[in-house]
């Protein structure tokens, strides 16, 4: 008995602990999104700024790197997916497999990933470091609002850039990836594309923008959070950036499960199989 109400508090203690967290993050949301339109302290301009420069650092230096990524994602899919679907006579369907796996599910995935990797441990550990180093009150005392000048920013410029980063993966992924598997594969571009076209509905776009800008916010939101939490000393910088990929990654991979799960059980619904 005692041993089950232990475990009891301690599901109640977790599940109270994340939930004040999402609650403080979902907090200095509201009050970067307010004081930026109430504040009138710095003009639009600097904030363009901001938002430019993360855009740069976010998506356009990131492309390398989603390059080659979506170059071997989308070659291995269209390669398996072949073999595979030839060998069940269904060829035809490899437009709806594709969709179904870099579209909706392995694009918004590794894309996130990507920008945890260089963005969010990038914010988490520029804005500890500001805070370590005492620029977030010198802001303050200047009348500067960090929340409209420094967060704000970098969360939309973020999901702009999240957005754009997902939409040149999918091309890469489905165009690119069959440039490359012509050296293996003799299936001629007009029966691909026609395939693909066939299989593209406004779910796509909406499951695509659902999860690639929540996504965006996500990693950016967490990031910002994480690293305005730094008290006083350096040496937190890294804990607390360390802690922005992981709650990053655990909330990206649980809102796209969620979203996945939501989705399907919607269209079993209206199969009438659930």
């Amino acid at each position: 008995m005692d041993s089950l109400l232990t475990q009891i508090d301690s599901l109640g203690r977790f599940v109270t602990k994340n939930v004040e967290y999402t609650l403080r993050v979902l907090l200095m949301v509201y009050l970067s999104l307010r004081a930026t339109i109430l504040d009138r302290t710095q003009g639009l301009r600097q904030i363009f700024g901001v938002i430019s420069a993360q855009i740069y650092f976010t998506g356009w230096q990131a492309l390398p790197l989603v390059s080659v990524l979506a170059l071997g994602t989308g070659g291995v899919l269209i390669l398996q997916s072949l073999s595979n679907l030839t060998m069940l006579g269904g060829t035809q369907m490899i437009g709806n497999f594709l969709l179904v796996m870099v579209l909706r599910e392995a694009g918004p995935l590794l894309v996130a990933l990507v920008v945890i990797a260089r963005s969010g441990t990038a914010v988490a550990s520029e804005l500890g470091t500001m805070r370590a180093n005492r620029e977030i009150e010198a802001l303050e005392s200047m009348g500067i609002n960090p929340l409209s000048f420094i967060v704000f920013p970098r969360v939309l410029g973020g999901v702009i850039s999240v957005l754009c980063l997902a939409f040149y993966f999918n091309f890469m992924a489905l165009i690119g990836g069959f440039a490359i598997t012509r050296l293996f594969q003799d299936m001629p571009f007009a029966f691909y594309s026609d395939s693909l076209m066939r299989a593209f509905t406004k779910d796509d776009v909406f499951i695509f923008l659902l999860k690639n800008s929540f996504s965006g916010m996500i990693i950016f939101v967490v990031s910002c959070y994480q690293g305005l939490s730094v008290k006083k000393s350096p040496h937190e910088v890294p804990q607390f950036t360390t802690q922005a990929v992981v709650n990053s990654i655990i909330f990206v991979v649980m809102f796209n499960l969620i979203v996945t799960a939501l989705f399907y059980l919607n269209q079993l619904r209206n199969l009438g199989v659930v």
